[in-house]
């Protein structure tokens, strides 16, 4: 069993994961803004209003981990905001850039000195940041935020292999969370956190780098 952080972990995915890897037996470090009821009633490490894209946060979170060792670090949290070619909000691609792209690269930097040899890194991605996979078109900003997340993913597979630390880059699937109104086509998190779970355990330097569906599928870039 391990430690693991997880960012954006008060609904959705990040709960589930907590819940998850509580329940079979890891330690488990929480990090959102503001604590849900759900997250609380689990009694695990919880760190609150911690904004991510702030230096200033992510530093007083590094303090308050006070050197704790990370066995897996999380990068789940994210946004979404629908942004189409005839509402071309560059505010708001900028802010999912600041939120999906750069605030988990920064983290990431931040919490090197707690990962040690064999310690795991996931970047939460999108098959919505499949160039390939593009079929749809629109949503801008969410769709050049996770491109960018899943290049930060890649480069850091290269950079950090030296160090035997692996890095994955996943999508958790159609989800029925809030982030998708609750899509009736969507699975569940419970299904979705249990495979994606898989993935981590399966992830080690030979296959660092990969782009997952959470179903086990490398998808195409």
């Amino acid at each position: 069993m391990g430690t693991y952080l997880i960012t954006g972990a008060n609904r959705g995915i990040g709960l589930e994961y907590c819940r998850q890897l509580k329940k079979r037996g890891d330690d488990v470090i929480a990090v959102c803004r503001e604590a849900s009821e759900e997250l609380k009633r689990l009694e695990i490490w919880i760190e609150t209003n911690i904004d991510l894209t702030s230096n200033t946060d992510v530093e007083r979170l590094v303090k308050k981990l006070d050197g704790q060792k990370l066995d897996v670090l999380i990068n789940n949290a994210g946004i979404l905001e629908r942004v189409s070619l005839n509402d071309l909000d560059i505010n708001s691609i900028r802010q999912q850039f600041e939120v999906n792209a750069l605030a988990p690269l920064r983290l990431t930097r931040a919490l090197l000195p707690n990962l040690t040899t064999g310690s795991k890194i996931i970047f939460m991605t999108s098959r919505m940041g499949s160039i390939e996979d593009n079929t749809s078109g629109g949503s801008y900003g969410y769709r050049m935020s996770k491109v960018a997340l899943s290049m930060a993913g890649k480069s850091l597979s290269i950079d950090l292999k030296p160090k035997n630390i692996a890095v994955a880059i996943l999508h958790p699937g159609l989800v029925q969370t809030r982030m998708t109104n609750f899509n009736p086509n969507g699975i569940t998190t419970k299904q979705s956190v249990k495979g994606l779970i898989a993935r981590i355990d399966q992830l080690n330097l030979e296959n660092t780098g990969t782009f997952w569906h959470s179903n086990g599928e490398v998808l195409p870039w």
